[in-house]
């Protein structure tokens, strides 16, 4: 009997795999599941995005360099398109300045909006979820259905000017349609804000604001002192992409105007998208929404400085 169980023993130690196999086994598999894994589903969408967006910005940065009509051959030409476009074309500057005052419009209104609704269903319990969903609901609405009920609304004959014995177009008018069509992005976009923010303010630690009414805080110097700065990376963030989102307009204007008046809403994707459609001029509208892209990385840069000097975002 003690013959057979050495024997036992030797049978399961010649089988038993060696300490250096098991840590090959090992690394292999560690390599195969946190490095190649990894990669097998990642190769198709990351080939996706060099062929939808890195590839075609790529070419766009050449293109800014170039004379092009959009067909045929590109001649290079340097910075003429840069420097035509500071120095020589008046329109890209005026439609630089309504981009300025578009981003100035939602880095306020839509912001205070947000604030002042989300400071107000942050204390409603009952049906709080039902007032969320239809202050949200406009935000998933697509942009030609929200930008068609407003030109109904904005309707000189049946719409909400004649409510207040207004008779003029809004839409028609220079120094009124750029504003009309901000509001009409406004009541779709503060809504999405308003969300965000307050998210943000139901993580704020209780125990802050019943310190503050010890204190003797009222319900203002509560949102001062405690709302706001509990919510501050969350508003620098958003304030940080409606700042390049600014740049980004296009939907509405197209839909309600197409730029115009005489060009009172003709912003830079409006300008673009005539260089580049109408006038085939692909090269110089390349040029301009490379613009687009500086000015984005001047607003990030910015806010990284901030954030390089301690400040929460």
């Amino acid at each position: 009997m003690q013959r057979d169980s050495a024997t036992f023993k030797g049978s399961q130690q010649a089988e038993a795999p060696s300490a250096p196999r098991l840590g090959q086994k090992w690394t292999r598999y560690r390599i195969m599941r946190y490095y190649v894994v990894p990669w097998i589903f990642l190769i198709p969408i990351l080939s996706l995005h060099a062929f939808v967006v890195v590839i075609p910005a790529l070419q766009g940065v050449v293109y800014s360099f170039t004379d092009w009509s959009g067909i045929g051959e590109a001649k290079f030409i340097g910075l003429r398109n840069f420097e035509e476009m500071f120095f020589e074309d008046q329109s890209y500057i005026d439609a630089l300045s309504r981009n300025v005052q578009w981003m100035i419009f939602r880095v306020t209104v839509p912001f205070a909006f947000a604030l002042f609704g989300a400071s107000l269903l942050a204390k409603v319990k009952r049906g709080a979820m039902i007032y969320r969903t239809a202050l949200f609901m406009p935000f998933i609405l697509p942009s030609i259905v929200t930008a068609t009920i407003w030109r109904y609304l904005y309707n000189p004959r049946y719409g909400l000017p004649t409510l207040v014995g207004y008779d003029k177009a809004l839409l028609g008018q220079s120094d009124t349609a750029l504003w009309a069509i901000a509001f009409a992005d406004n009541w779709q976009f503060w809504g999405f804000l308003m969300v965000l923010f307050l998210t943000a303010m139901q993580g704020i630690d209780p125990v802050l604001y019943d310190a503050a009414k010890v204190d003797g805080a009222n319900r203002w110097q509560e949102f001062w002192h405690v709302t706001l700065p509990g919510i501050r990376p969350v508003v620098l963030f958003m304030m940080m992409m409606v700042m390049i989102w600014a740049f980004l307009v296009f939907d509405y204007v197209f839909i309600l105007t197409g730029g115009g008046p005489a060009g009172a809403t003709e912003v830079i994707s409006i300008d673009i998208y005539k260089n580049a459609f109408q006038r085939f001029e692909a090269g110089y509208a390349a040029a301009q929404g490379m613009t687009i892209c500086l000015f984005a990385g001047f607003v990030v840069s910015g806010f990284a400085l901030l954030r390089k000097r301690g400040w929460d975002i």
